[in-house]
């Protein structure tokens, strides 16, 4: 046993050491700087995660050997080494436990949603190729990627203090296009078109729809197919800032029907009953102003999943977002690692419910790292259902 701790503390040590710098990775790109302030940071510690425990090898070698060997204690080490491992092992504790608290068969705020899942391969359904670039090409051919399966989703979704005359009611929710340039249109016009096909009483699309300008004058062919009795919606996020004026990708959406909820409140009936439809693009634009005390039905679309807090301070009946991409990648029986939000990967994906509201969010349908491991993009058809207030 003796023997064996030192390298129990040293696997612990890494551990904490990883968690530490993905907890770091995932709250870096939830903040709303810009880009190239979050890029250079995330660079910063990616070469940090790799170059301490490198240097530590390399400048400690022999104390390290001696250590493990169990002929001496922490004390043979560098002072900055043993400091740094400690603050490794605290973090394992304070991050790590809550982490495997939220992990998707652990969630206590979780909710039970029965799905009907229908996985496509959008590939057989084009007579051409949907990769554009080299890039594209190869990382769509990689072993396990599911970067072109669409998994349609029809989710039936309990929704605490909806209104009986929504118990029903169906929402299409798309989120996260990322048209880049590297993957055709026909893909998002296929998901488009998939839409409409299921019939929905309203479309909700929450963010990152472009992330070239060029890709602006692909948005009317695509988005304009798609109709629903309640409207097609839409919100940007944090990867439409790289078009330099916005405007250019709202003005696009408006020419090809759809109505922008951009930093607003829009008030709606909806089978009869007042509502509130709601756009929340913070912290990369402005968030809209809400009355408090409001009996209207409050519906909200949200870019990132940060914003449940504030949606439950204003009394937001159902939440839905995007931004998380489920996390690009889940591991069995794990779930998802990484996911750009101050709640690490807590909300990657599915539904949710804190009082007074009820969050979904999907995995979206793209994204500019061109791998899907585990995670198929994804299109939710939500049927809303009337439930009785539980839960915390």
């Amino acid at each position: 046993m003796r023997d064996v701790l030192p390298w129990l503390l040293l696997l612990l040590v890494l551990i904490g050491h990883g968690g530490l710098h993905i907890a770091i990775y995932n709250r870096i790109n939830a903040i709303g700087w810009p880009r190239k302030v979050v890029k250079g940071l995330t660079k910063f510690f990616l070469l940090t995660t790799i170059g301490i425990p490198a240097v530590a090898l390399a400048s400690a070698m022999d104390p390290l050997r001696t250590y493990l060997s169990g002929q001496g204690s922490w004390n043979v080490l560098p002072v900055w080494i043993v400091t740094y491992s400690v603050c490794c092992l605290v973090s394992l504790l304070v991050l790590g436990i809550p982490w495997l608290l939220s992990r998707p068969h652990l969630a206590s705020d979780r909710v039970r949603a029965p799905r009907d899942v229908d996985v496509i391969d959008v590939r057989q359904h084009r007579s051409g190729p949907l990769t554009l670039t080299s890039k594209a090409s190869w990382q769509s051919r990689m072993p396990m990627n599911q970067l072109l399966q669409l998994s349609v989703e029809r989710v039936e979704l309990p929704v605490i203090g909806l209104p009986p005359e929504l118990d029903g009611y169906r929402i299409a929710h798309l989120s996260d296009v990322h048209l880049t340039g590297d993957i055709h249109p026909e893909y998002a016009s296929f998901a488009v078109e998939k839409a409409t096909e299921l019939k929905p009483n309203l479309i909700a699309l929450t963010g990152d729809i472009i992330d070239q300008r060029s890709c602006i004058d692909w948005l009317v062919d695509i988005f304009s197919p798609a109709e629903a009795p309640d409207g097609c919606h839409f919100i940007l996020g944090n990867h439409d800032t790289r078009v330099v004026d916005s405007w250019e990708t709202r003005e696009a959406m408006d020419r090809a029907g759809w109505i922008d909820l951009g930093s607003q409140v829009m008030p709606r009936t909806l089978n009869g009953v007042a509502c509130e439809l709601i756009g929340n693009e913070h912290p990369w634009y402005a968030r809209p102003e809400l009355t408090p005390g409001t009996d209207r039905f409050r519906l909200l679309l949200s870019h990132s999943p940060d914003q449940f807090s504030w949606a439950r301070r204003h009394g937001v009946h159902l939440m839905l977002a995007g931004h998380t991409h489920g996390g690009q990648g889940r591991l069995p029986l794990i779930g998802p690692v990484l996911s750009p939000s101050f709640h690490g990967s807590r909300y990657a994906s599915g539904q949710f419910y804190r009082r007074p509201t009820t969050l979904f969010v999907t995995r979206g349908l793209g994204g500019v790292h061109l791998f899907r491991i585990n995670c198929r993009p994804e299109l939710a058809l939500l049927t809303l259902r009337r439930m009785e207030a539980s839960g915390p």
